[in-house]
């Protein structure tokens, strides 16, 4: 489902107040939101901040921020009234993403600190609050949405109602098979990798923080945050690992090592609250060797050759060899999550590119029903892999149809509905909210009546 665009705040603002001040810009109360103000330097960090993303402002900079960041409040407000929580943890990956952008963008973390005239724990403390503000915002608009699902009369008066060249254009879809598998692991390798576990948890146990251990050699995404993963449910993880978090009970104590789907690791528990727990682990995965590596493209040319010779069909070849668990029972179809939380098969290209891009790169080129050499990929867990593909079908790009585009239709009806909701819900909260524009920022051209009249 497609979010409302909020404006959050300026990344880049404490760079850009320094420049506001440097400009003279005396700050004023532009607007009150209840009991909440709207700064002049708000706005004016946010303009700068637009121009330096290069990102274009629809129509007036001065009413359409101002209207943004109020919005905003009035959700914000709403959170606290729900008592909507959200902590570090919950947004700690999303936080670690951005701040890792920015070093990108910057060259260096140094170099982030001079432009940004910030220590790095000011950076990171800045982009948290930013996440777990838009995280509360989400959260409030969900509970505003509900359940809401278009029935197929709506989506079919939905489509006989609106005309012919306003239909959505429906980019490239494939759908593909796949056959894949993952070179050896020797043991050696799987030894040496245990045995730097076990080094680390006796370095804990004789006193070392296991939250700097983390930092320093986690392979692990969380590993910025100390190898803190936030409280999760069982079922959020995956079951080796959930097994073991959860026969913990002493903070003090480090994990068995435990292997899962992404390598090996060490658990440390933090907090337990309700059927809820918090803990951190450091992560390591085997080195696979280049000699393992072609053995397995080898072993997968020999299936995509014995497809292609009609000795095998292809669904026959992925019941025989493809490890892969998601797809194994589907004849190897892939899937991907849609923007309405179902599995679908047809897959856009510009996903594809983003999800796998080494399957997107061999599909560009190829024809359907054609079977592709073995390549080297990425799986869904980011661990190496082999694969062999045929692509299914490839469905051009086109203006949306009832029967073959369904639900792409829905998810529209769906999106439609719900921003309709979302700005009734908006529209109420503003009678009932104190809203003071301050005369010099009265404007025309808001989307909502905020000046009540």
């Amino acid at each position: 489902m497609k979010r409302m665009k909020y404006i959050l705040i300026a990344l880049c603002m404490a760079g850009l107040a320094a420049q506001a001040q440097n400009d003279n810009v005396l700050d004023e109360v532009a607007w009150i939101v209840g009991d909440e103000p709207i700064l002049k330097s708000d706005i004016e960090m946010q303009r700068l901040a637009a121009e330096y993303n290069r990102t274009p402002i629809e129509g007036d900079p001065y009413v359409v921020i101002p209207e943004e960041i109020a919005i905003q409040k009035l959700f914000l407000h709403q959170a606290e009234l729900d008592s909507i929580d959200v902590s570090e943890a919950d947004v700690s990956s999303y936080v670690d993403a951005e701040v890792q952008r920015q070093v990108s963008i910057a060259g260096s973390e140094k170099a982030l600190e001079n432009y940004r005239n910030m220590t790095m724990k000011e950076i990171r403390a800045q982009v948290t609050q930013t996440m777990m503000d838009q995280y509360k915002m989400m959260r409030v608009r969900d509970k505003i949405i509900g359940d809401v699902t278009a029935t197929p009369a709506e989506v079919r008066r939905y489509f006989k109602d609106i005309p012919k060249d306003s239909l959505p254009t429906i980019p490239t879809q494939v759908e593909i098979q796949i056959i894949s598998e993952t070179p050896m692991v020797t043991p050696d390798e799987v030894a040496r990798v245990k045995g730097e576990l076990m080094e680390y948890a006796e370095r804990v146990n004789k006193g070392e923080s296991f939250a700097m251990l983390a930092r320093l050699y986690s392979e692990d995404g969380s590993a910025l945050n100390g190898g803190e993963l936030g409280f999760k449910g069982r079922a959020e993880l995956v079951p080796e690992f959930s097994t073991v978090a959860f026969a913990l009970t002493d903070p003090k104590t480090v994990s068995k090592i435990v292997h899962t789907e992404y390598g090996y690791h060490i658990i440390q528990l933090i907090e337990r609250k309700g059927d809820k727990l918090n803990c951190r682990h450091i992560l390591r995965t085997p080195d696979i060797s280049p000699a393992e590596t072609r053995k397995t493209l080898a072993r997968l040319d020999s299936v995509a050759n014995l497809v292609r010779t009609e000795k095998m069909p292809f669904d026959q070849a992925v019941i025989m060899f493809s490890e892969d668990k998601e797809t194994r029972l589907n004849n190897g179809l892939m899937a991907i999550t849609g923007e309405d939380g179902s599995l679908t098969s047809r897959i856009r290209m510009d996903v594809l590119h983003r999800a796998y891009q080494d399957i997107a790169l061999k599909v560009e080129k190829m024809h359907i029903g054609e079977v592709s050499d073995a390549f080297p990929m990425r799986n869904r867990n980011g661990m190496k892999a082999c694969a062999i593909i045929k692509l299914k079908n490839r469905i051009p790009e086109h203006k949306a149809d009832i029967t073959d585009d369904f639900q792409v239709l829905t998810e529209i009806v769906n999106d439609k509905r719900s921003e309709e909701i979302v700005q009734k819900w908006i529209e109420n909260k503003i009678k009932t909210t104190y809203v003071r524009i301050k005369d010099g920022w009265k404007r025309s051209g808001y989307k909502y009546n905020w000046l009540k009249e």
